[in-house]
């Protein structure tokens, strides 16, 4: 009976870990990808008889830290003005209506076309603010900016031309980093995003497989839009859904990797999660609305596999954490008992397998994107940390889509407090606190409203460590530490933002 119940277990979590090891694979195959088009450059196909209508819309929600901002860099835009209109599509509860108020009508009365929409509701969310504007803008093309973007001046102009081809939908730039020196947090999310952009983005769009716009930093034709069945609300990534039902509706995608747009990247951890909760449960939700209709679409089988793992690559974090809270260690004790050690080899083959093809994935990403090799080869220790650190947080958010658990569209916080290249007669953070309407007022910070369970997971992993130390199973000690430090320093972290913002709340 006892030897019955390990090999269940035992089989259970070699199950778990192989696939692991699948979606590690799958990381290898991208770069892969993306060496076999390691050339690739988008190509402009025709040409406009003259420069288009555009409407650029920006979705904005109580983003006090950021809202002139970026208002001020769509409004200098360099784009003719006659075929230029501006949408602040503010859903806002907060100061921020009034501060978009004034920067709107300091534009528009230096002639700009810009209008601040507004709604008595929030229904849709930032998917429905979208649909609002589509509503009235006169543009052929819509361009998108989230708040925390900094488009430059020739944004438009380096961008349009690729949409000349009227098979094309969207045209998707890169992400750039205003922040990504603020510290260890920014620096490790500018990796895994570069990664994605360098290499994901990349290599789908050469490879001829589905990929997605990003949200913001890219412009659709409104036609494309409309054929695909408009913004929809039934998920938290409307973006990515979009994409999928445009690109199976028959429509192209572009992506200009040479082509950047500076953002801002979160500085709490709370933040950060926040965010990937939001992207991983998304991404789940669009599986399950379209997983059918990708397979039954007339499309290469590969790319229906790609597109598969495009949209399911985060089951991966559900299976980790599985593995780790309800397998790895009873495994480790049944071997241990039975005399079975000898196949935890077995264990170090497999998870070097899966989490060092996320890593070959990550350092290939900095290599695409021409970042130095030594830089990034300091951050490895806390980039497996803090994906690590990420793993419940994003496992619960694809539990959460699996059960049709609803949950409301939740920004992620913008402070703006990393302006690298500031946009000229921009008030800043400071120089709004000082201003008189603030006087006796603190701004509204981002509370953490609870300390998940990392913290005492980490502290679990770190016993287990040295309880294999103890026992001599020297070669499962790396991979418990590694959960142990991953788990502690998020619950810390997590710890710590909960304990400043009570503090904050209290003065």
């Amino acid at each position: 009976m006892q030897e019955t119940l390990a090999f269940t277990i035992v089989g259970i979590h070699f199950t778990l870990l192989s696939i692991l090891c699948i979606f590690g694979l799958h990381r290898i195959h991208l770069v892969a990808l993306r060496v076999r088009h390691r050339n690739f450059k988008a190509e402009v196909e025709g040409q406009f008889e003259d420069w288009p209508v555009v409407t650029i819309q920006v979705p904005l929600y109580n983003e006090p830290f950021v809202s002139e901002r970026i208002i001020d860099a769509v409004a200098q835009i360099d784009y003719p003005k006659d075929r230029l209109e501006i949408q602040i599509l503010d859903d806002s509860t907060d100061r921020t209506v009034d501060l978009v108020s004034a920067r709107v009508d300091f534009h528009r009365a230096n002639g700009v076309s810009i209008e601040h929409v507004r709604r008595s509701n929030r229904k849709g969310f930032k998917a429905g603010a979208l649909a609002e504007g589509l509503k009235t803008a006169r543009g052929e093309f819509v361009a998108i900016f989230d708040a925390d973007f900094v488009p430059e001046a020739d944004f438009l102009k380096k961008a349009v031309p690729y949409l000349a081809d009227s098979n094309v939908a969207v045209v998707q730039t890169r992400w750039g980093h205003l922040n990504r020196d603020a510290s260890h947090l920014t620096e490790v999310q500018a990796i895994r995003l570069d990664a994605h952009f360098a290499i994901e983005q990349a290599g789908r769009c050469a490879a001829g497989f589905h990929f997605n716009f990003n949200g913001t930093a890219g412009i659709w034709r409104v036609e494309a839009i409309h054929d695909a069945g408009g913004w929809q609300n039934d998920t938290l990534t409307e973006d990515l859904d979009l994409s999928y039902r445009a690109q199976l509706r028959g429509w192209n995608f572009s992506f200009l990797p040479e082509l950047n747009c500076p953002s801002e990247l979160p500085t709490e951890l709370v933040a950060l999660e926040t965010q990937q909760h939001r992207w991983a449960k998304g991404a789940t939700q669009v599986l399950l609305k379209l997983f059918s209709q990708i397979w039954r679409s007339e499309g290469r089988l590969t790319q229906k596999l790609e597109a598969t793992f495009h949209l399911g690559g985060n089951l991966a974090y559900l299976v980790m954490v599985i593995d780790s809270l309800f397998f790895l260690v009873p495994s480790l004790i049944a071997r241990q008992t039975l005399d079975w050690t000898y196949t935890i080899w077995i264990d170090v083959f497999m998870l070097l397998l899966s989490s060092g093809g996320h890593l070959f994935f990550f350092i290939a990403g900095q290599l695409f994107s021409g970042n130095a090799l030594a830089r990034t080869l300091r951050f490895v220790p806390v980039l497996l940390s803090t994906g690590v650190g990420l793993a419940i947080n994003d496992a619960r958010a694809v539990m959460e889509a699996l059960v049709g658990h609803e949950t409301e569209f939740v920004r992620t916080p913008k402070r703006g407090e990393d302006q690298l290249n500031p946009i000229p007669d921009q008030a800043s953070e400071k120089a709004a606190l000082q201003s008189s309407e603030l006087q006796g007022k603190r701004p509204t910070r981002f509370k953490p409203t609870s300390v998940r369970p990392e913290l005492p997971i980490g502290i679990l992993y770190g016993i287990v460590a040295l309880w294999a130390c103890m026992t001599r199973l020297w070669v499962a000690v790396p991979f418990l530490f590694l959960l142990h430090v991953g788990f502690l320093s998020n619950g810390i972290h997590r710890w710590r933002e909960h304990r400043r913002a009570t503090l904050e709340a209290r003065t």
